[in-house]
C-alpha cells in the first residue's frame, strides 16, 4: 500500500499566527540610528541653542553691537556685562550673538551653494561619463590647485570686503568636494540592476537621474553638507581674523578674536569668548556630521 504523502484538510480550523516585524524604510532606520548616537544628538541640541541665542540673544541685551560706552572699557564679566566689554566699551555678549548670526549664515549658505552646484556638476559628470566627465574633473582639479588665499585676495580687490565676497570665495572651490562624492556615488549606482531595468523600459536619462540616482545619493550628500558648514565657519573666522573678511563695526567671531588677541594677557575674556564659540560651533557640527555620516551609511544598517 502506497504511503500517503498528503492528507485532506479536515473541518478543524487551524489558527496560524504569524509574528512579522513591520518594514522599516531606509530613512526611518537612518533617523533611528542618528537618535541613538548620543554625541550627534548633543551636537544637534547645542546647535539649536546657538541658533536661538543668535536670533533672540540681542533682544535681552540693552546694548547694540556697535554702541560705544567709554566708562565700560575693558570691564570684566559682570551682571551688567555678562561677557565683559571690549576696548571701546561695547558689550561682548551682544557682539557674540551678532557674530553667531554672521557665522551661521555664512556656513549654511556656503553649504547650500556647494550642495546645489556640486550635485548638479557631479551628477552630470557621473551620468554622462566619457569625455565630458574627464573634462569636468580636469577643470575641477585646475580650480582646486589654485591657492585659496590667492582667490580671496583677488576677489577682495575686485569686489571689496564683505559677506558676498566671502560666500563667492567659499563657493568657487567648495563645490569640488561635493561634486566628486556625487560623481562617485552615481557611477556606482548606474551599474546596478534597478537602473539597468529603467533603461531597458525606456526611461529617459533625465528621469533616471532625478528619480533613481540622486535620491539614492542623499545620504552621503546630507552628511557631506553637514561637514561643510564648520569648515566654512572656520574659514570665515580665519579671513576675518586676518582682516580679509567682515569689517568693523560689524561683529564677527573672527574680528572679535583678532581684536582680543593683543589684550589676551591683561583682558583674556575678550579672546576667550569668541574663540570658545568658534570651537564649540565647529565641534557641534562635526559631531552631528559624523553621526549623520554613520546613520546614512547603508553598510551599517542592521
Amino acid at each position: 500500500m502506497q504511503e500517503k504523502c498528503f492528507e485532506p484538510l479536515t473541518g478543524k480550523t487551524v489558527e496560524h499566527e504569524e509574528h512579522l516585524q513591520p518594514g522599516i524604510s531606509f530613512w526611518q532606520e537612518s533617523l533611528r540610528r542618528l537618535r541613538a548616537n548620543k554625541p550627534a544628538m548633543v551636537g544637534l541640541w547645542m546647535l539649536v541653542f546657538l541658533g536661538i541665542l543668535a536670533i533672540f540673544g540681542p533682544l535681552f541685551s540693552p546694548y547694540t553691537y556697535y554702541e560705544i560706552h567709554l566708562p565700560a572699557i575693558n570691564l570684566p564679566p559682570s551682571r551688567e556685562y555678562i561677557f565683559g566689554a571690549d576696548e571701546l566699551g561695547r558689550d561682548i555678549f551682544t557682539r557674540i550673538c551678532w557674530g553667531a548670526r554672521i557665522s551661521l549664515f555664512i556656513g549654511i549658505m556656503a553649504a547650500l551653494l556647494d550642495l546645489i552646484i556640486g550635485v548638479a556638476i557631479g551628477s552630470l559628470a557621473g551620468s554622462l561619463g566619457g569625455k565630458i566627465d574627464e573634462l569636468i574633473m580636469r577643470i575641477a582639479d585646475s580650480i582646486h590647485s589654485i591657492p585659496y588665499l590667492l582667490i580671496v585676495i583677488m576677489l577682495m580687490v575686485v569686489m571689496g570686503n564683505g559677506i558676498p565676497t566671502i560666500l563667492l570665495a567659499l563657493t568657487i572651490t567648495g563645490w569640488i568636494g561635493m561634486a566628486r562624492i556625487v560623481r562617485g556615488q552615481i557611477m556606482q549606482l548606474k551599474e546596478l540592476d534597478f537602473v539597468q531595468a529603467s533603461v531597458a523600459l525606456g526611461a529617459s536619462r533625465y528621469r533616471i537621474l532625478l528619480r533613481h540616482l540622486i535620491p539614492n545619493t542623499m545620504g552621503p550628500i546630507i552628511a557631506t553638507m553637514t561637514l561643510t558648514i564648520p569648515s566654512a565657519i572656520f574659514t570665515e573666522a580665519f579671513l576675518s581674523f586676518l582682516g580679509l573678511g567682515v569689517q568693523a563695526p560689524i561683529a564677527s567671531w573672527g574680528t572679535m578674536a583678532s581684536d582680543g588677541l593683543p589684550a589676551m594677557r591683561y583682558f583674556p575674556w575678550r579672546l576667550f569668548f569668541p574663540a570658545s564659540f568658534i570651537s564649540l560651533t565647529m565641534l557641534c557640527f562635526n559631531l552631528l556630521g559624523d553621526g549623520m555620516r554613520d546613520a546614512f551609511d547603508p553598510r551599517l544598517r542592521s
